[in-house]
C-alpha cells in the first residue's frame, strides 16, 4: 500500500508541475509555442515561478517517500499507511493552487486573461485531492464505528 501511495504521490507532483509549467500556459495562449510563452512573460518582467514550483513538486514527492520509509521502518496498519497517503494527497490541492497562483499572475499580466487554470488537468488534480478527503473521512467513519461497536459493547463493529 505505501509503494502505491508513494506512486500516486509522484504522478501527483509530477502532473501538477506540469500543469503549472507547461500546459496550463499552453492552453492560457493558445497558438504560441511554450518557448515564446516564457519570453513574453520574462519581457513583461513577470514569472512563471519555475522555482517555487519546483519546491513544491520535491516536497510532495518528499512527504509521499516519508510515508514509504516510516512504512518499511516500522509496522504500520494499511489503514494507517492508506491515511497517510490519502492526506498527502488532501494537501496537494491547497499547495498547488498555492504554487500555481504566481505563476497563473504572471500569465495574466503578461496576456491580459485571467490567472485561473486554461487547461484541464488542475481541475483533475483538486478531482483527485476531493476524492481522497472523502476516502479519508471513509476511513475515520470506520474507525470511528469500530471503536464504538467494540468499546461500547453495542456490536455495530464496521467490517
Amino acid at each position: 500500500m505505501a509503494a502505491l501511495g508513494f506512486v500516486v504521490v509522484v504522478a501527483y507532483a509530477v502532473v501538477g508541475a506540469f500543469q503549472i509549467l507547461v500546459w496550463n500556459p499552453l492552453a492560457a495562449v493558445p497558438g504560441m509555442a511554450l518557448a515564446d510563452i516564457y519570453s513574453a512573460v520574462d519581457r513583461a518582467k513577470e514569472s512563471l515561478a519555475i522555482p517555487r514550483v519546483l519546491v513544491w513538486t520535491v516536497v510532495g514527492i518528499a512527504l509521499g517517500a516519508a510515508v514509504l520509509v516510516a512504512a518499511l521502518r516500522r509496522p504500520l496498519s494499511v489503514r494507517t499507511v492508506l491515511a497517510l497517503e490519502l492526506l498527502v494527497l488532501i494537501l496537494g490541492a491547497p499547495s498547488h493552487w498555492m504554487a500555481s497562483f504566481p505563476a497563473g499572475m504572471g500569465l495574466a499580466d503578461t496576456f491580459a486573461i485571467s490567472g485561473g487554470d486554461y487547461s484541464p488537468w488542475g481541475k483533475l488534480l483538486y478531482a483527485v485531492s476531493g476524492i481522497a478527503l472523502l476516502c479519508l473521512l471513509v476511513i475515520m467513519i470506520r474507525k470511528g464505528g469500530e471503536a464504538r461497536g467494540t468499546k461500547g459493547g453495542s456490536g455495530l463493529a464496521a467490517g
